[in-house]
């Protein structure tokens, strides 16, 4: 079954007023994405991989992403797409306030980079179900050095420029490997698996009861 992003906005909202909070979806659809590049990628442990975030929750699962994945011996980086005071939710300022304190994961924000990673993977979690309109920078040199760099390039929920609801894209958008969407499919994203890759909706602990009056 698809649902559309309202849909799911909605039921993420039920959920939480439920006491299943934000923050714990937030972990576990970070643990299930990880789960599934482990699968995918042999010898994790010896990879170098470069996580793009954003200021939102989608950022905020590459957080966790980033966590889990220094927990199996990678050698992760992350850009933060802006600077750290500027995070837009209280779930994604945790888990930066989380990474700060682990020296195996190298952290690095602003408005502008020198691109000068040489990655063996890249986790897209710029944008999530809700980009609007025209993209700028800082966001459009990283989705333009994702789309250049020759590696494997996973997206978290949706490929960043890709609407979930219509899958009509933004000026620019990134061309991924491997997609994983959360809790169920958004009706837009299977229209491009050209820019997803392989796709995967994966559970993150939303109580069924949550869905109750909303599909």
């Amino acid at each position: 079954m698809e649902i559309t992003v309202k849909q799911m906005y909605k039921i993420e909202n039920k959920g939480h007023d439920m006491g299943f909070l934000k923050k714990f979806m937030m972990e576990n659809a970070g643990a299930s994405a990880v789960r599934r590049l482990v699968e995918k990628i042999e010898n994790i442990d010896s990879k170098n991989i470069l996580i793009f975030v954003g200021l939102g929750n989608n950022g905020g699962d590459g957080l966790v992403m980033a966590r889990h994945l220094s927990g199996y011996g990678a050698k992760v980086t992350v850009a933060l797409l802006g600077t750290p005071e500027n995070i837009k939710t209280d779930e994604s300022n945790w888990n930066w306030s989380i990474l700060k304190k682990m020296p195996s994961v190298k952290l690095i924000s602003g408005d502008s980079f020198e691109y000068n990673f040489n990655p063996d993977v890249i986790i897209d979690g710029i944008f999530g179900t809700g980009i609007i309109g025209e993209i700028r920078e800082p966001y459009a040199s990283a989705i333009n050095f994702i789309n250049k760099t020759n590696c494997f390039k996973f997206a978290v929920d949706v490929p960043s420029g890709l609407n979930p609801q219509t899958g009509e894209t933004a000026n620019i958008f990134t061309k991924c490997d491997m997609t994983v969407t959360f809790h169920k499919m958004k009706q837009g994203i299977p229209k491009r698996k050209d820019l997803t890759g392989e796709l995967y909706a994966e559970k993150i602990g939303i109580p069924p009861e949550a869905e109750e009056g909303i599909l």
